[in-house]
């Protein structure tokens, strides 16, 4: 996930922390927010609500280019940490066949888009080798991969859900070369999985893509975090960038932003702090 300018970081942000509602006020947005590279939301370009042609003509006049894909599954829950255990990614057996037609799609748009690489929330994976639900996960995280290295895509799955140590062997018993791991250090926090930056150093080989997004821990167990501005938060970004050239050098990073209203100037100045600690190009 390099440009031309070699092992070089680029600097871009998620489409939906802009909340478009057209694919010209999604590239204005983007190049508002001072970069010129963006992770796109696959949902709204397959049901129609971005079109695609309309898409790629925006983005070529605003010369953004886009580096990746968003898939999102059916059904998710994200008002508690017991909702989203219950609905997200996979899990839900009464939404497989539709999640497997969405991936189906999603990599035929990715291959169409040129975007090497898509990300998205597995679901929680267990935590217990005996958990009756993991050979499932494993047979059907199979067919979700094999369905996107079909269109030449590779597959990211998003941390935050499990702890690092969870999440490595898991991919290591999926034995698919074309998984790997997005990294997103405030998912961390606001799960209450670990140390983003110890588990980044645990995951670092099989890091595919990085979301830069901050996060304060919960004051109580069992409860949501507070995602924050990038900078305000608990993660350390210059020992997190630090591991991150140890570890991966050449990933993208995509700055996203799922809360408050202000969502450019937050992006903006999120970008001005990583380009600072890494010399990634915008």
């Amino acid at each position: 996930m390099t440009d031309s300018i070699g092992n070089r970081r680029r600097i871009g942000v998620c489409s939906w922390s802009l909340r478009p509602a057209t694919a010209r006020e999604l590239a204005a947005r983007v190049a508002e927010c001072g970069v010129g590279h963006v992770q796109l939301a696959l949902g709204p370009i397959r049901s129609g609500a971005m079109p695609l042609g309309a898409l790629r003509d925006a983005l070529a006049a605003a010369r953004v280019t886009a580096c990746s894909g968003m898939m999102s599954t059916v059904g998710e829950d994200y008002s508690s940490l017991a909702s989203i255990a219950r609905t997200g990614g996979i899990r839900p057996d009464v939404h497989w066949a539709a999640n497997v037609a969405i991936a189906k799609a999603d990599a035929r748009l990715a291959r169409e888009l040129g975007l090497p690489l898509v990300t998205f929330h597995a679901g929680f994976l267990p935590h217990g080798a005996d958990d009756p639900e993991r050979a499932k996960l494993l047979v059907r995280l199979r067919t979700i991969v094999d369905v996107f290295a079909d269109e030449g895509v590779r597959l990211g799955f998003e941390t935050g859900q499990e702890t690092a140590a969870t999440l490595l062997e898991f991919l290591s018993d999926l034995d698919r070369t074309r998984a790997g791991v997005n990294f997103d250090p405030a998912n961390m926090i606001l799960y209450g999985m670990g140390d983003p930056v110890a588990a980044l150093r645990e995951l670092g080989p099989r890091v595919v893509q990085v979301h830069v997004k901050d996060a304060l821990p919960a004051a109580r167990r069992g409860e949501w975090g507070e995602e924050v501005p990038v900078g305000t938060g608990m993660v350390d970004w210059r020992a997190f960038f630090a591991a991150l050239d140890a570890v991966q050098p050449g990933v993208d990073l995509m700055i996203e932003r799922e809360a408050g209203e202000q969502r450019v100037d937050d992006v903006r100045r999120a970008r001005s702090l990583v380009a600072s600690l890494t010399g990634a190009a915008v």
